[in-house]
């Protein structure tokens, strides 16, 4: 896993093998961030990454000069690697909360510029993601959403919809 671009571009980050997170692949990740780039400013954006696993988007974003980032992981290995990586390269910006993505919804009451979802394929809640977000009016007003899901799943009827990229396995479906 590497970071692409900005203040850490380059740096090279190694999570354990024991974790169970499916990490975005670099491939996938590069083509997100070059759409991104054309969408939405990152520098100066508050940022939500939800399934946060390895941290890798948040990192990204951290390293592209976000404002702050807020990554949510439930799973003590992934969160103990993240909090190693924010330690480690002296990150005080990313702010990590271990707790239930769908509680923490539930409760946000802050509006983000971009919000990342990149759940388990397997989660039977997957498809409510996007209705959550604009229920809750997490977004503000030219904010992005990005869920990454399996191809099984189609959300171009969705009253936000706005784009859907594939990249082998990795399906991201924006919303605006």
């Amino acid at each position: 896993m590497r970071i692409i671009s900005g203040k850490f571009k380059g740096k090279r980050i190694t999570p354990p093998q024991n974790i169970t997170a499916r990490p975005t692949t670099d491939f996938a990740k590069e083509s997100l961030f070059n759409l991104l780039n054309n969408r939405i400013d990152l520098e100066d954006a508050d940022v939500l990454d939800l399934f946060s696993g390895t941290g890798s988007i948040s990192l990204e974003c951290i390293s592209r000069g976000a404002r702050e980032v807020i990554a949510i992981e439930m799973a003590q290995r992934q969160a103990d690697f993240i909090r190693k990586t924010i330690a480690q390269l002296n990150i005080s910006n990313l702010r990590l909360l271990r707790t239930d993505v769908f509680r923490f919804l539930g409760s946000c009451k802050i509006q983000f510029d971009f919000i990342f979802a990149d759940p388990p394929y397997d989660l039977p809640t997957l498809p409510t993601l996007p209705q959550i977000i604009f229920e809750r009016g997490l977004l503000k007003e030219d904010g992005i959403f990005v869920l990454e899901h399996p191809e099984k799943y189609n959300f171009s009827e969705h009253p936000h919809f706005c784009d859907h990229r594939n990249y082998g396995s990795v399906n991201f479906t924006f919303f605006k």
